[in-house]
């Protein structure tokens, strides 16, 4: 199994600490530390944290084939948590994600995993348009993963259209909602029905509402599904939605259905909120 995840890997600097983070990196190792084969395609600055980022990747057994150097600063994002614990962002601008490049083939790629906040820059989206239109990949999942202002109308249409697998969190709902013209459609179920319609490329749509569940809607079987969130006391949820992620790919490419699927990206998510770290240390096995 082998996924193929692009865009940002940076470090979430705290007042006294650092971790190495971005949605795109978080799922490709946590797929990687589930025993799935992951590879980034992004890019880090030639400075002491791009040395300490492609250190990090090898340490968890991420592939850096297409992760290349760039002449800006490796990135870095301002992290500050409020009283219950959800994090803020402030990224820095005109970083080294922001000028990915790929000059070879991907070839033999089960998912390709993206975001919009890659798309801030014109260079990936011209770059991930291309890869999109001659490349092929048995699946596209998108997280659309909105971090204002990061984000345009432009980039989360096109992430819709290329996707075939879609996570979107209830948060994110009425900006998705305001870009599709379908303000009036607030019923998950009649969202999910339209989106198809508009979409009929998608698979799947999961559906995120944090400590309130998570919902998939199968557009191949027609059938609708839902998952109650853990019960654990949180420490941080950064880093939750991509172990998410990541864990419902993990079992999809196993062929496991759409209920194993929400059932077992929940556990994970659910041990990683009860953390401080976005990838902290676990067994595989405490999550069968």
């Amino acid at each position: 199994m082998k996924l193929l995840s692009f865009g940002e890997v940076l470090w979430d600097i705290y007042p006294d600490k650092k971790h190495i983070g971005g949605a795109p990196f978080n799922v490709a190792a946590h797929f990687s530390k589930l025993g799935g084969n992951s590879y980034m395609l992004s890019a880090v600055g030639s400075d002491e944290l791009g040395n300490e980022t492609q250190k990090k990747l090898r340490e968890l057994n991420i592939n850096t084939d297409f992760v290349t150097v760039s002449k800006k600063p490796t990135g870095t994002c301002l992290v500050t948590l409020n009283e219950q614990q959800i994090p803020s962002y402030n990224l820095m601008k005109d970083v080294a994600w922001d000028y990915i490049k790929c000059d070879k083939e991907t070839k033999d790629f089960n998912i390709f995993y993206f975001g919009t906040l890659a798309l801030r820059s014109e260079n990936n989206y011209l770059l991930l348009e291309r890869l999109l239109n001659t490349q092929t990949f048995e699946d596209i999942f998108v997280d659309v993963n909105i971090r204002p202002p990061f984000y345009s109308e432009e980039s989360i249409l096109f992430a819709l259209e290329k996707s075939t697998l879609l996570k979107i969190s209830t948060e994110e709902l009425p900006v998705i909602r305001e870009a599709l013209n379908l303000l009036n459609l607030t019923n998950h179920n009649q969202f999910a029905k339209k989106l198809s319609a508009l979409y009929p490329k998608l698979k799947c749509l999961i559906l995120t509402d944090g400590a309130n569940g998570s919902y998939a809607f199968d557009y191949t079987s027609k059938k609708n599904y839902y998952c109650p969130a853990l019960q654990t006391t949180p420490i941080s949820t950064v880093g939750a939605g991509d172990s998410f992620s990541a864990g419902f790919l993990y079992q999809y490419l196993n062929k496991k259905s759409l209920p194993f699927c929400l059932e077992y990206a929940t556990k994970i998510a659910g041990f990683v909120v009860a953390h401080l770290e976005a990838i902290p240390d676990y067994d595989v096995e405490i999550f069968k």
